[in-house]
């Protein structure tokens, strides 16, 4: 049983949580770009949150299916067709042997997901099958999928229906406001740098990748304004959501299989609730910061867990009943 990529998109590939708590082996987390798309997908379908999916970005694939299944695509919006009917993100669809799956130009977003009733059959390289596609390792072939290639799939199974709420499905349309702490080296920059990130409406640069998300224009007036900041530095601990500001003023965000270590100043760090938000940025999308406390960004988060859990609590319990009638 398997999926058959008539075309593959520009980078589509398999992804989980990716591999956590590596770094200090020199191995970045990667995994989904957007885990909060990803968990919506396999809760929908009824999987486990860590289910494989496979991450699309920017331009998605043709796919033809040669087995029954159940689908659920999450994340970015684009024109999506099943033999040449739209479909929606956010529910489950179901697949025929035969089907053909397209997805279309982008309406929002950077990276939809596709969730699977089954199991993706690739290899567990650190206890994980994601591909981490800077390293090129994991995932199907080490790298992104291929236009002719067919990935397959074990365990195959038919999910109930399922939709999530419309006032529960991100808007990626909207300009993001990103939340974020004090960074560890916050306190080197000068407060009108400090001043004018926060006041500043940043655009995503095209040379952005899943290692950093480089941003424009400057925060310092004058480039050489940073030299004293950094000049002292020693390279330390960088994790996705750090965002360091070199001697350019220009502030670049490690991301998710971004480098373990860094020598540029640490201003500030996006907020863990806020981290799947930089997973739908693409190059010329424009986006502000918000400070916030830590005690704010733990509440944050915990009330994201939260509705998370209470959903995934709903949909088992819709499932149990089903199977009772």
């Amino acid at each position: 049983m398997s999926i058959y990529f008539i075309r593959a998109g520009l980078q589509t590939s398999i992804q989980d949580y990716g591999r956590p708590g590596l770094m200090h082996y020199g191995i970045s987390q990667g995994g989904a770009a957007d885990l909060l798309s990803m968990k919506l997908a396999n809760l929908l379908l009824g999987n486990t949150l860590n289910n494989p999916v496979m991450e699309i970005t920017l331009t998605g694939p043709l796919i033809e299916f040669d087995c029954d299944v159940s689908i659920a695509i999450t994340g970015a919006r684009f024109k999506t067709l099943l033999n040449n009917n739209p479909i929606e993100n956010y529910k489950v669809i179901q697949i025929k042997s035969g089907d053909i799956l397209e997805f279309s130009h982008l309406l929002s977003g950077a990276r939809a997901y596709i969730g699977l009733s089954a199991t993706i059959s690739v290899p567990q390289i650190l206890n994980s099958a994601s591909t981490h596609l800077i390293s090129g390792f994991g995932g199907h072939k080490s790298g992104a999928i291929e236009q002719g290639e067919r990935v397959h799939l074990e365990n195959i199974r038919i999910a109930k229906e399922a939709q999530l709420e419309r006032e529960l499905i991100p808007n990626y349309r909207l300009r993001p406001l990103i939340r974020v702490v004090h960074g560890a080296e916050s306190q080197r920059f000068p407060q009108s740098a400090l001043d004018n990130f926060f006041a500043t409406t940043f655009q995503v640069s095209a040379q952005s990748n899943r290692m950093g998300i480089r941003l424009s224009p400057s925060i310092i007036p004058e480039p050489e304004g940073l030299e004293d900041i950094s000049g002292e530095m020693v390279s330390s601990g960088l994790y996705p959501g750090s965002i360091q500001i070199p001697s350019n003023g220009e502030p670049i965000i490690s991301f998710i299989e971004g480098q373990t270590i860094g020598g540029y100043p640490r201003l500030a760090h996006v907020i863990r609730a806020d981290l799947h938000r930089l997973g739908q940025l693409k190059a010329q999308d424009k986006i502000n910061f918000q400070l916030v406390s830590p005690a704010q960004a733990r509440l944050i988060l915990q009330k994201k867990n939260k509705l998370l859990a209470k959903l995934q609590n709903r949909m088992e319990s819709e499932a149990r009943e089903a199977l009772t009638i």
